[in-house]
């Protein structure tokens, strides 16, 4: 059966299964979206579907739901590039119905698992020979998630993987449905009075404790704004990573511009 959901004031899609899709993937709750039709023809809700999306005056997909390619997508690999045979605002929902599917590529076999389709997806690109794919490059992904490093004893996986624990554990207490930002910096600075406590008395095991609630709490908080942890950090290494200056009493003071 394919249903046609509408989730009012942001889209019409189309779905074989509304949990999966709609509320698992897209985070809406059964009272947030409505069916508006079920059919077993995938050609006459393929349809259906973009004459709702103009006529709701919604972004209207570049290809019907019966062309899309939900099984087995096959994904071009060059040297430097995957391409996947779809638009990107359809490929997450690609890339969750071909969970385990593997290629290879000048770095060796590939594999799309759940903990990486973040990764693809913050990092994949249009292509600009045809809006209907796109793609990653193949270095990036690997070093990501494919190239062996040394871990510490005692580490439990990689530090993106750290992050989704962390909102997994902040979404199943509600934080994220009753919680928001303002009283999340309330607890950073609670946070940060106790580390200032651990660092005057030297006391190693509150400072570890007290850093690590810290960056708990900025990760609910990033979330609670829209945004992932990893993004940020990018986004502040991309700033310092060029920055230059010199220590000053104990502080990098960067250079004037």
């Amino acid at each position: 059966m394919y249903y046609l959901y509408h989730i009012p004031g942001k889209k019409i899609g189309v779905t074989r299964n509304l949990n999966h899709r709609v509320t698992l993937m897209q985070g809406y709750k059964e009272t947030e979206y409505e069916v508006l039709e079920q059919s077993h023809d995938i050609d006459y809700i393929s349809d259906r579907e973009i004459e709702l999306q103009k006529s709701y005056g919604y972004k209207v997909d570049l290809k019907k739901y019966k062309n899309l390619k939900f099984n087995k997508m096959k994904i071009n690999a060059t040297e430097q590039t995957s391409t996947f045979p779809c638009p990107v605002n359809k490929l997450k929902g690609q890339l969750m119905d071909n969970i385990g599917l593997k290629w290879k590529t000048e770095f060796g076999q590939f594999e799309i698992t759940k903990e990486n389709i973040k990764w693809i997806m913050h990092n994949v690109k249009i292509s600009m020979f045809n809006p209907d794919r796109s793609y990653i490059y193949n270095k990036a992904f690997y070093e990501a998630y494919f190239n062996p490093k040394d871990i510490p004893v005692g580490c439990c996986g990689n530090t993106s993987e750290r992050f989704d624990l962390i909102r997994d554990w902040a979404a199943t207490r509600g934080l994220y449905q009753q919680g928001d930002p303002h009283t999340q910096y309330v607890k950073l600075q609670e946070e940060a009075g106790e580390l200032a406590k651990a660092l005057l008395k030297n006391d190693q095991p509150e400072i570890v404790d007290a850093i690590g609630d810290m960056v708990v709490v900025l990760t609910n908080l990033a979330h609670l704004q829209g945004y992932d942890i990893e993004y940020c950090i990018d986004e502040a290494y991309k700033v310092i990573a060029a920055r230059t200056g010199k220590m000053v009493n104990g502080t990098f003071v960067k250079d004037e511009d």
